[in-house]
């Protein structure tokens, strides 16, 4: 069986213990090092040269979406995976878009984080990206979204407004791209959570994520 050397960084210590717990637990994951700052983590890349690094989005000294660049600039080989418990959608994307491999939610279920890595570092693409979906929804809704409507039920220009919520733009930068009124976007994600049956705009960009409405 391949084992996996990993470094796992965040400054919390209770979360570090926490995750060593539930991969020590896989004896296909061998723990490396441990860093509780950003910068500490792209060192001990350097010094380690991991399969796959956990890194915390929100760390002291260089951040994870600062790290995460820093690191696959100089270190493309090593996989990143992301740890959050933030709402902040936008955050998940910039760390996608600077090279991060995928994410992981610090509450979700141990068997759930397994078969994520397993299938991430074993390069099954759609397995991962399911996978990451379904942790995505869970974390928000709590729920399965197998019953929830389809994008067919949107409009064209309903998609690419949501396409523009899932990368984080804003209604006035909505309006921009589309030379329309920041009233006409209102009314547009007013509809969209409607026919989706969604809350938030956290929501809409999980759902667009899990239906490749994203644009490249």
């Amino acid at each position: 069986m391949e084992c996996y050397r990993l470094i796992i960084a965040d400054d919390h210590p209770l979360a570090r213990e926490g995750i060593r717990s539930v991969l020590e637990a896989d004896e296909s994951f061998s723990i490396v090092g441990e860093a509780t700052d950003g910068l500490e983590a792209y060192e001990l890349c350097g010094e380690l040269q991991p399969d796959l690094l956990l890194l915390d989005i929100n760390m002291p000294r260089l951040n994870g979406l600062e790290a995460v660049r820093k690191i696959r600039l100089s270190y493309p080989q090593i996989h990143v995976v992301m740890l959050t418990v933030s709402d902040d959608v936008k955050d998940l994307f910039t760390a996608i878009q600077f090279g991060a491999q995928g994410y992981l939610l610090k509450n979700m279920e141990p068997d759930d984080w397994i078969e994520y890595l397993h299938a991430l570092l074993g390069n099954q693409t759609e397995i991962s990206r399911e996978i990451a979906s379904r942790l995505l929804y869970r974390f928000r809704t709590g729920s399965s979204y197998d019953d929830e409507p389809s994008p067919n039920t949107l409009t064209p220009r309903e998609c690419e407004i949501l396409s523009k919520v899932a990368n984080g733009d804003t209604n006035k930068q909505i309006a921009q791209a589309f030379f329309i009124a920041e009233n006409t976007v209102k009314n547009h994600i007013k509809n969209l959570l409607e026919k989706l049956q969604l809350d938030n705009r956290v929501q809409l960009a999980a759902y667009a994520v899990r239906h490749g409405l994203i644009a490249d």
